[in-house]
């Protein structure tokens, strides 16, 4: 197996980037285990700074995909 540090997530579509935000901030706030909302926390952070819009324009961003209706 090759070894690396980064893995690219540039195949993924909005619908399944959006659930796994969403999963995380659940299992989060449901099991009290902060790392989870920290982890989603990173990630959404990472990626609105690559999109160079802000965090709330990046979840709205993945949100207006009309086949993302039952995540919300």
């Amino acid at each position: 197996m090759k070894d690396f540090d980064k893995i690219s997530i540039q195949e993924m579509t909005k619908n399944d980037m959006l659930m796994i935000l969403k999963a995380l901030e659940y299992t989060g706030t449901n099991t009290k285990i902060d790392d989870f909302i920290n982890l989603k926390n990173s990630i959404l952070k990472e990626l609105s700074s690559l999109a160079e819009t802000t965090e709330e324009e990046f979840l709205e961003y993945l949100s207006d995909d009309p086949s993302v209706e039952g995540i919300l």
